[in-house]
């Protein structure tokens, strides 16, 4: 799975938790919690969502690799399962 494909995914997995956000201005650098102000209900909705779209399990332990658009992407990226 491409970058772009994998960027797609998280937008839209954040868009499922974030509804009225305004996706095309998250930084690619900064938390996403404090970008969109989500709750910790909201980013295991969001690991969830990422979960049903790619069939890949997420330990809680990487979860703070998904604090940004960039390090979701790559930690993603760098899942055996998605390349």
């Amino acid at each position: 799975m491409t970058k772009d494909k994998i960027r797609e995914t998280v937008l839209r997995a954040l868009g499922g938790v974030a509804p009225e956000a305004d996706l095309s201005q998250i930084k690619p650098d900064l938390r996403i919690r404090d970008q969109l102000d989500i709750d910790s209900m909201d980013l295991l909705n969001f690991v969830i969502g990422l979960h049903k779209e790619l069939k890949v399990d997420i330990p809680e332990a990487d979860y703070p690799r998904l604090a940004t658009l960039d390090g979701c992407i790559e930690y993603l990226a760098s899942l055996r399962d998605l390349r």
